[in-house]
């Protein structure tokens, strides 16, 4: 695997630190800008909207230009909404840099999977993703602890302050380690982008995401009332708790791409079937504190296994234009963050218990599998070659040659 790719996972770990920090924070934030927590949880939802709105308005207008240039361009947009952050005068405001922020999230991670593929040998491609997404993971693990301890101490700001300096080492880890002739300008444009949008098995590929991830996230927006109150966990172990998640999604996602290079269709099924399974198995393992850590774990192998997968699964399907695509599956992995907490939230409010949150998003994994399964059926119809990671080659008929003749 090329050094490259430790430029992309650098930019993935500083946006996936921004995008997770905010939560530990709000109620330093709120206290400091005189608000309630429900308005500095706006905070959160104005990053996902930056990110959904961002990922396919700046795929389409950096389409015509190299992509190690939108890269470095993408991260010099993320460190100045982040420095805003820093910055910010009052509320309002601060609602604005975190929407400014969010805007590079999903074309950063979309263009950058374009160009870790292109960085390695067609059997290694979901691999290379899978690379790129461990910064995201590894955000979990230790990003996000350590800039939400540095908030409490030294205030919410120099958290912000310190972010913005993990996006300008990122620029300058893809301006020296991203070579110009492994991120060129595509040559399809604009029009080729687009023209992969009118796919149905792209909008079906993204479709999974939405359903598949929505699972996760209907569990994961609920798991510290979970780990409270069910499994009796005291609310200071629960920023540990959350680390292991990290660990989890980081073992799921290098072995999801591992797997996927092999039988990309075969792991994504494995993978939603997993987090059917343990979804469903929360309200038994939430019961005691070891079984609810061992939970926690497996929520994030389930999850991400899937990951890479699906990210491939966008690009090969939109093969004529496959940065749009792939930034529109950050978008739709972000639909998926607040349409799973929705829908949990709508079981939770319900009275169907502290867990109904988990069951809700087993049955999301389940129509996850049934839009997977149409996807493939179409796929299939239309004799679109099994994304395994390799190209299939078939043998065209080749005539036997004819008997050779013997004179006599």
């Amino acid at each position: 695997m090329p050094l490259a790719l430790l430029a992309l996972a650098v930019g993935a770990f500083g946006l996936g630190t921004t995008e997770f920090v905010m939560m530990g924070l709000l109620p330093d934030v709120a206290d400091d800008l005189h608000i309630s927590i429900p308005a500095a949880g706006h905070l959160v939802s104005a990053y996902a909207l930056g990110v959904v709105v961002g990922a396919p308005l700046l795929a389409a207008l950096t389409a015509r230009l190299p992509r190690r240039t939108v890269l470095i361009s993408l991260m010099a947009l993320f460190v100045a909404g982040n420095a805003l952050s820093a910055l910010a005068p009052g509320y309002d405001s601060l609602l604005a840099a975190r929407f400014l922020s969010g805007l590079p999230h999903g074309a950063f991670f979309g263009v950058g999977a374009v160009v870790a593929t292109n960085l390695v040998a067609p059997e290694r491609k979901a691999r290379s993703v899978s690379l790129m997404f461990m910064g995201l993971t590894v955000a979990n693990i230790a990003g996000v602890p350590v800039a939400t301890l540095m908030g409490q101490h030294l205030g919410w700001r120099a958290t912000f302050l310190g972010v913005s300096l993990i996006g300008i080492a990122a620029m300058a880890a893809v301006f020296f380690l991203i070579r110009p002739a492994h991120a060129p300008a595509p040559a399809s444009g604009l029009r080729g982008e687009l023209s992969a949008l009118r796919s149905l098995p792209v909008w079906l590929a993204l479709a999974t995401t939405v359903v598949g991830f929505g699972a996760l996230f209907s569990a994961y927006s609920y798991i510290t009332p979970m780990l409270t109150d069910a499994a009796g966990y005291a609310d200071a172990n629960v920023t540990l708790l959350l680390a292991l998640f990290g660990v989890g999604a980081t073992i799921g996602n290098l072995v999801g791409g591992r797997l996927a290079d092999h039988a990309m269709r075969g792991t994504l099924f494995g993978g939603l079937v997993s987090m059917v399974a343990v979804l469903l198995l929360f309200p038994v393992l939430m019961r005691t504190e070891w079984s609810a850590a061992l939970a926690v774990v497996l929520l994030g192998i389930a999850a991400f296994i899937t990951g890479s997968p699906l990210q491939l699964m966008v690009m090969e399907r939109a093969v004529a234009g496959p940065s749009l695509a792939s930034s529109a599956n950050q978008a739709a992995f972000n639909l998926a963050n607040a349409g799973g907490a929705w829908i949990g939230g709508v079981a939770l409010a319900a009275g169907f218990g502290v867990t109904s949150p988990a069951l809700a998003g087993a049955a999301l994994a389940v129509l996850g599998l049934g839009v997977a399964s149409v996807a493939y059926a179409v796929d299939r119809r239309r004799d679109v070659p099994a994304p395994t990671g390799h190209v299939r080659v078939v043998a065209s008929h080749v005539p036997e040659p004819a008997e050779p003749v013997h004179s006599s």
